[in-house]
Formats: structure tokens, C-alpha cells, sequence
């Protein structure tokens, strides 16, 4: 009977996502935004790490600390935000930071290194319609 031991399993997944969100709520109170824009798409947390871009952008200099933040980002990680813009786009309340977001990685990504990002042609086919 191994019941005992996925109950204790799915207990602990339970625990850790606890933790990993009130860590994720302290990185905000304390503005460790690069921190919090790994841990929030680590957890695939798309309306998240926007809260985490709209809060960078509201800060003074905010276009340059966003893109301090997203340039140091791993290529994995610059992946999924531009995945989450791709749809941030869409909407007219969030299109400015989606717009940002692409503009950053534009503006620092060669492209050659753009060409490499998994899923880029259907994120450029579904951004162009909005931009």
C-alpha cells in the first residue's frame, strides 16, 4: 500500500509551494525583484511576474531597472517572459509592460541568440497583430 507515502508526497509539494509564495511575497516587500521574477517563473506564474514588472516599472528609473533585471535573467527564463508578454499583449491593461518586456529583450538580445528561443516564430505571429 504506498497511499501513506503519496499522501506524505503531496503534502510536502503542498509545504514547498507554501514556502516558495510567502518567499516570493518577501522578495517583493523587500524590491529583490531579479529574485523574485526566477522564483515567479519558476513556479510558471505568469500574472505574477507581471505584479513583479508593474512593480519595477512603478519604481524610479523603473525602465532601467527593468531592464537591468531581465538582461540578467537566464536565456530559459527571458524564454518564458516572453511567452507571458506574447499574452500580456493582448489585453490593453497590461500591454505597456508586455511592451517593455519585448523592447528589453530586443534591444539586448542579438538575433542570433533571438533565433534560438524555443517557440520565437509563434510568439512574433501572435505579437505582431498587437504591437
Amino acid at each position: 500500500d504506498v497511499t501513506e507515502i503519496e499522501e506524505k508526497e503531496a503534502q510536502a509539494k503542498q509545504e514547498e509551494q507554501i514556502m516558495k509564495e510567502q518567499e516570493l511575497s518577501n522578495l517583493l516587500h523587500e524590491k529583490r525583484y531579479l529574485r523574485a521574477l526566477g522564483l515567479a517563473i519558476s513556479l510558471d506564474r505568469p500574472h505574477t511576474v507581471l505584479m513583479v514588472v508593474k512593480a519595477i516599472l512603478k519604481e524610479t528609473d523603473g525602465r532601467k531597472h527593468l531592464e537591468e533585471n531581465i538582461v540578467r535573467l537566464r536565456k530559459d527564463q527571458k524564454e518564458a517572459v516572453l511567452g507571458f508578454s506574447v499574452t500580456w499583449n493582448t489585453n490593453s491593461r497590461n500591454c505597456h509592460e508586455a511592451q517593455a518586456v519585448i523592447e528589453t529583450l530586443l534591444k539586448h538580445e542579438a538575433p542570433d541568440n533571438l533565433l534560438q528561443y524555443s517557440g520565437i516564430k509563434s510568439a512574433v505571429e501572435s505579437l505582431l497583430p498587437y504591437t
